[in-house]
């Protein structure tokens, strides 16, 4: 049976990359940034890239130039370095998950995004998401993993089949996404949906009134949407979307 989004995804709105504001110390995807989403009762998203010696790491960007004091892939360089680089506007190094996991020890709910691998949503896969299995393997709190790499969410599939998964989608422009047509036209239809055994999408917040979101959304999925970041952003989203992924001010809390 598939697992569902345990109903708590679906309550609060979910902090993008944690609650980060890097001019009040809380860089993307910080420990600073989760404990300041739990204080505040919201859900959160984060990222999860590859170390050298093969740990999931909690990061967005495949290299370290944008938001850590370093340079070039995070993929080449081992976890005990990254945890001690400096992120940008604040003063620790870049969290492991197994760390995360530890600040918020099912207090809230947690959002996990795999990156694509191979920067062709191939199939280059395994690694990454056996780490994040691994952390997760002691894990209690509600949680789900997602990715906008169809592949990756069927290698969830395999290596954590209790842990609800999902596809992140997308319009999938050429001005926005460097793959070859024929990818892109793929993705754009998400045909991978139940083939992955996944329960939940999150949409792009401008291409919500696609049909295809429709129909999954009727057949049973939930949806979420990114990346909400005003109030009218957040009124356009919910008219479709279950919850919001958000940022740059503090979303109201439902009801």
């Amino acid at each position: 049976m598939t697992p569902r989004l345990p109903a708590v995804f679906l309550a609060a709105p979910l902090a993008h990359r944690a609650l980060h504001d890097a001019t009040d110390g809380r860089p993307e995807n910080s420990r600073a940034a989760v404990r300041a989403a739990i204080d505040h009762g919201y859900g959160i998203e984060i990222d999860v890239q590859l170390s050298a010696d093969n740990q999931a790491m909690v990061f967005h960007d495949y290299a370290l130039d944008r938001l850590a004091e370093g340079t070039g892939p995070v993929r080449v360089v081992p976890a005990g370095t990254l945890t001690k680089t400096p992120l940008k506007g604040g003063d620790e190094g870049i969290p492991t998950l197994a760390e995360v996991l530890d600040i918020v020890a099912g207090q809230v709910p947690l959002l996990i995004e795999i990156k694509d691998q191979d920067g062709a949503m191939g199939d280059a896969v395994g690694p990454l998401e056996q780490a994040t299995a691994d952390a997760l393997a002691d894990y209690t709190g509600p949680v789900a993993l997602m990715s906008f790499t169809p592949h990756a969410v069927a290698a969830c599939k395999t290596r954590a089949p209790h842990i609800p998964r999902g596809i992140v989608t997308s319009s999938y422009t050429a001005e926005d996404w460097p793959l070859n047509q024929s990818t892109r036209d793929h993705l754009r239809a998400i045909p991978d949906y139940d083939r992955v055994g996944a329960s939940f999408i999150s949409h792009e917040l401008a291409d919500l009134a696609r049909p295809r979101v429709a129909q999954l959304k009727a057949q049973g999925a939930d949806v979420l949407c990114w990346t909400v970041k005003s109030p009218s952003d957040e009124a356009q989203a919910r008219k479709v979307a279950q919850n919001i992924t958000f940022e740059g001010s503090l979303a109201p809390h439902p009801g």
